[in-house]
């Protein structure tokens, strides 16, 4: 389940909906991870823009790789602005063993940094101005990799 939202996760309601909807499915461990927008070099927040043709993709092969496991991955991520303090990305993974669930979003966050398309940018005085030091190019990406 890939979910896209406006603005600022929700991260109360979108864990506690996520634990509802997977607790009948008899699943011994479910470990979130939570990204929040850090105050640092002076930004007022950060801004995305995702191409989602290829993070479905993307998506859909962790989701195979989680199945394929026992398991299942979520992840919710902003498109737009996102504030300092807020959050901008949340990943789940639900697995019969905690083992799985461990080794399995320790890896798929890892690689979200290095391979999902989506471009960020900080708010500084109101203008999104491209983060380009802490992006990192898509592999195999050609022109949409990173602004050079």
């Amino acid at each position: 389940m890939l979910e896209l939202y406006n603005g600022a996760l929700d991260v109360p309601a979108i864990l506690k909906r996520w634990y509802e909807e997977e607790s009948p499915n008899n699943y011994g461990a479910y470990i979130p991870f939570v990204g929040t927008v850090r105050a640092e070099d002076g930004i007022e927040g950060l801004s995305f823009d995702i191409y989602e043709p290829i993070l479905q993709s993307w998506f859909s092969a962790w989701e195979q790789k989680a199945n394929n496991k026992g398991a299942k991955v979520v992840m919710a991520h902003s498109i737009g602005d996102v504030m300092v303090h807020e959050s901008s990305y949340i990943a789940a993974v639900f697995s019969p063993k905690r083992r799985v669930a461990l080794e399995l979003i320790d890896e798929y966050v890892e690689d979200f940094k290095a391979s999902a398309p989506i471009w960020k940018y900080d708010i500084i005085d109101g203008l999104r101005v491209y983060a380009k030091e802490r992006s990192t190019q898509i592999k195999g990406s050609g022109l949409l990799g990173v602004i050079q």
